[in-house]
């Protein structure tokens, strides 16, 4: 029986659950036209707490004034986001500066609707080392604390873009689902912000899962890679630790090729190597084409019919689209 995609995308519950390209709001039709049930906006990274409240506050009053928009705390808020034809909109931090040195603001940013912490942003921290650091020396004890709140409030514990011993430390303390909300395999390609088969393993072992990532150099050594290459590490995790622990966060930001000029790319991409928060090994210049085929969030129905294509049955096309991340919020966040 032949299995229509178009319907398939339109009826699962979609989750990209890494959002830069949200730092500029008018970029939520793309998602709305690709299909999206649920977004995640980087609200917070490395700016301190004073300054996130400010990007917190005006999602918080942006969903409040739309009516296609709700903030997603539970499980279920996407569930009825699913039902009412609206968009579910995750709050998301990609490093840990907002919490300063007070882990009681791990309960106040959930309370306003934070439900997933990134431990670092690929320079050390106070938790510990990031990915693209000189020294890989672990879970500070603060950091150590860090997860133990996180579990205490129910904030999922992101390992994304931190050094490998942070994580491994972090995955071995955690006791709920911890992710790599976008990482891809190194095994497949060897770049230095894609992560080991042990830390794949490790994240599951704990319920959690890994987000795919688009960005061109984290999928593949070209400049313009193909949607199958991108496939290739969705497979290759289902392969190692089973398709319930493979996902989306395909990390689509606003200086891509598809969002923005080469001259502002260029501007975006000297000013985070100067700054340190880029190192070429790992982010090459601009321009960054992602996959052939979901270029931008407008086309994410390219990926279902491809899924199915390469021999992705309807079920597990529909965990790698969101069922696996609503799997992990259920048991974090609470139905």
């Amino acid at each position: 029986m032949s299995i229509d995609p178009v319907q398939l995308h339109r009826e699962s519950i979609v989750i990209d659950a890494v959002c830069p390209l949200l730092m500029k709001q008018e970029f939520i039709a793309w998602y709305q036209q690709g299909g999206a049930t649920a977004i995640a906006p980087t609200v917070g990274s490395e700016a301190p707490s004073g300054v996130t409240l400010r990007t917190v506050a005006g999602w918080l009053r942006l969903v409040d004034e739309r009516d296609d928009l709700i903030i997603v705390k539970r499980a279920a808020d996407i569930e009825a986001a699913k039902a009412s034809n609206k968009t579910g909109v995750i709050l998301h931090f990609q490093g840990t500066e907002p919490i300063d040195d007070a882990l009681d603001l791990v309960w106040a940013w959930k309370t306003m609707g934070v439900g997933i912490m990134q431990l670092s942003y690929n320079v050390k921290n106070r938790i510990g080392d990031g990915a693209q650091e000189r020294t890989d020396s672990g879970l500070s004890y603060f950091g150590l604390e860090f997860v133990k709140a996180c579990n205490a409030a129910r904030v999922i514990v992101d390992c994304s873009h931190t050094g490998y011993r942070t994580t491994m430390d972090a995955l071995a303390a955690t006791e709920r689902p911890a992710v790599f909300s976008h990482a891809n395999a190194r095994s497949i390609h060897d770049n230095p912000r894609n992560i080991r088969d042990d830390q794949i393993k490790a994240a599951a072992a704990t319920g959690g899962l890994v987000g795919t990532v688009g960005f061109p150099s984290f999928v593949a050594d070209t400049a313009r890679p193909t949607l199958d290459q991108f496939i290739d590490h969705i497979a290759y995790i289902a392969d190692l630790v089973g398709i319930d622990h493979t996902a989306l966060g395909i990390d689509y930001y606003a200086s891509m090729a598809s969002a923005s000029e080469l001259k502002d790319a260029e501007a975006y991409y000297d000013r985070s190597i100067r700054l340190g928060r880029w190192r070429a090994d790992a982010y090459p210049p601009p321009p960054h084409h992602y996959p052939e085929g979901i270029e931008s969030p407008k086309t994410l129905p390219a990926l279902t019919a491809r899924l199915l294509e390469r021999s992705f049955s309807p079920e597990d096309v529909k965990k790698v689209l969101g069922g696996n991340w609503m799997r992990v919020y259920r048991s974090v966040w609470g139905e």
